[in-house]
């Protein structure tokens, strides 16, 4: 690719005087690009210190857009009122050579992705989606962003930080706005079709039930599904929309909280995100809701368990909703009551299969993997058994004979800005009691760290505790993080200890429970059929499948048990 020209940005107030000054202030080559050509624009003020309001748009006529803010929309919305009232809010125009009506709606909609990660940026305001598909300067969309966003971190560190922060957030990794796989986009049509013809009948109590391993895109589908089915719904030209009651649903403390963030963030209802429980007590059979989403279904309960008194959330759910969309993985099933067996899960295939809503997505997306580097944690996982360990340039896989030494390495990782987050993480093979006063520790050798949520939260992060997922808050460094906080989330980097209740025994991996400290995973299960049962050899298997799955440029492995330790190590060629 030819050297790309460097972007204009122009920076002004919003205000009347301000509008002046975008033609006053341009000047030459740079007048004809802001003025004449397509542009991207942000409009944002510094509500108090560190904390954004942000709107993103694009035009034909910045002068002509900014009027219609200015004068109309002020009448119409309050955000727009807001934004012009302030005596602090700010224009930024961006023009480039190379902008077409498409490249800036796709740059607009890239915008929102990175706004939507940013933690200062507290509204943000666009009220739609604008990927587009193939266009003539599509290939240039990603190294003209960069130009744009490094220009832009020279008017605001705050607000435009390095890329590769952002790119750590768990906001921005399940943000509505990225753009979709051709995988994701057909499954997106599918939904929305199924939803339409739902709401325009009376058959209810549908299921779609969207599956794929760790890493296949299904949370990100998910987001997008939820907030597109919010701006239908906002959209008077979608009357099957507008009065519909959407709600998404994760079984899991640290993914509620990147929800609740993102719809917060971008003006939507925070009480439609919750845990399944609250939905199934809060909602009647009588008066269903119409669309409900389920993010990581196969941590949904398959017993009565604590405030639930049901038998199967899944099907209590669906009695509760017209249309419920679940996006599911069995091989990260991680308790007893979550539990089905490999012919329930066949038969909750076999059943949406037939009606045309199983979508199975076959691509794995977080992973700068090869193909071989996937296949051989696979074997490891599944067949376990230990493989020679591939040359695979893009992706580092390591083993490790000392755990001090891998815990350096991660630190290193997590203290490089272009690394990114990086974490230990561990097999539940050592005690872990939630609320206790005591801390709880992951002891191996000469290394011995408190197990997740027991640090107190950095200085610099007091307040966000409640909104950071567990990677995402600095301290967490100094901890461990089990399968129960980084299920979901993405690391750059993750060291995982495997503890002493996976073994090597006989060219296999075996799996101990007397060495696990999950009761969770070892305890008997009562099956449908009455019978009473350990499930361990299912449970355990998923626990290690979630951990090395976690990495999205390198795995660093350190393993407890002599025998499969020095298997590993004998893999990598040491």
């Amino acid at each position: 690719m030819a050297k790309l020209p460097q972007p204009v940005v122009l920076k002004v107030d919003f205000s009347k005087d301000g509008l002046v000054a975008i033609r006053k202030k341009s000047q030459g080559n740079q007048a004809e690009l802001l003025l004449e050509f397509p542009t991207v624009y942000l409009v944002y003020d510094e509500t108090k210190p560190a904390t954004y309001d942000v709107y993103v748009g694009e035009t034909n006529n910045i002068e002509q857009r900014t009027q219609q803010h200015l004068l109309d929309d002020v009448h119409r919305r309050q955000d727009w009122k807001y934004l012009a009232d302030s005596r602090s809010s700010k224009l930024l125009v961006i023009g480039h050579e190379h902008f077409n009506k498409s490249l800036t709606l796709d740059i607009e909609n890239k915008m929102m992705l990175y706004m939507s990660g940013v933690t200062s940026v507290k509204r943000l305001n666009n009220r739609r989606e604008n990927q587009q598909n193939k266009y003539y300067t599509a290939d240039e969309r990603d190294a003209i962003f960069s130009k744009i966003w490094r220009k832009l971190n020279q008017f605001d560190q705050k607000l435009f930080p390095v890329e590769s922060i952002i790119q750590d957030s768990a906001l921005f990794k399940a943000s509505p706005f990225h753009a979709l796989t051709t995988e994701q986009e057909h499954a997106r049509e599918l939904i929305l079709r199924r939803i339409e013809a739902v709401l325009r009948s009376n058959k209810g109590h549908q299921l779609i039930l969207v599956e794929g391993e760790a890493g296949s895109g299904k949370t990100v589908l998910l987001s997008t599904l939820f907030y597109q089915l919010w701006q239908l719904g906002q959209d008077k030209n979608y009357s099957d929309f507008s009065v519909s009651q959407n709600y998404l649903l994760v079984n899991h403390d640290e993914q509620v909280k990147v929800y609740e963030n993102i719809s917060r963030k971008l003006g939507m209802d925070t009480t439609h995100v919750s845990k399944p429980t609250r939905f199934i007590n809060q909602h009647s059979a009588d008066v269903p809701a119409d669309i409900v989403l389920v993010d990581e279904a196969h941590l949904l309960w398959t017993q009565g368990k604590q405030s639930y008194r049901g038998k199967n959330q899944l099907k209590d759910i669906m009695d509760r909703a017209k249309l419920t969309v679940a996006v599911f993985d069995p091989k990260q099933i991680l308790k007893t009551e979550e539990y089905l067996t490999s012919n329930e899960v066949k038969a909750l295939e076999a059943k949406v299969g037939q009606q045309g809503n199983l979508i199975k997505f076959k691509a794995q997306m977080r992973m700068n993997a090869s193909e071989a580097t996937t296949t051989w944690l696979r074997e490891l996982i599944d067949r376990r058994v230990v493989s020679k360990i591939p040359m695979d340039d893009s992706y580092d896989l390591r083993i490790f004979d000392d755990p001090m030494e891998m815990y350096e390495a991660i630190k290193r990782k997590a203290s490089d800005e272009q690394s990114g987050l990086s974490r230990l993480l561990a097999t539940f093979d050592w005690p872990y009691k939630s609320g206790s006063q005591e801390v709880d520790y992951v002891t191996v050798g000469d290394l011995s760290l408190p197990w997740n949520l027991q640090l107190p939260l950095a200085p610099e992060q007091r307040g966000q505790g409640k909104k950071l997922a567990w990677a995402e808050q600095n301290q967490t460094i100094g901890e461990v993080g089990s399968t129960y906080t980084i299920q979901g989330f993405d690391l750059n980097y993750s060291g995982v200890i495997i503890g002493p209740s996976v073994k090597y025994r006989d060219g296999k991996v075996v799996y101990d429970p007397k060495l696990s400290s999950n009761k969770r995973a070892t305890e008997r299960r009562t099956l449908s059929s009455g019978e009473k049962s350990f499930v361990y050899e299912d449970l355990l298997p998923n626990e290690l499948n979630v951990l090395l799955t976690r990495g999205v440029n390198g795995l660093y492995i350190y393993a407890v048990d002599d025998e499969l330790r020095t298997a590993l190590l004998a893999a990598a060629g040491k």
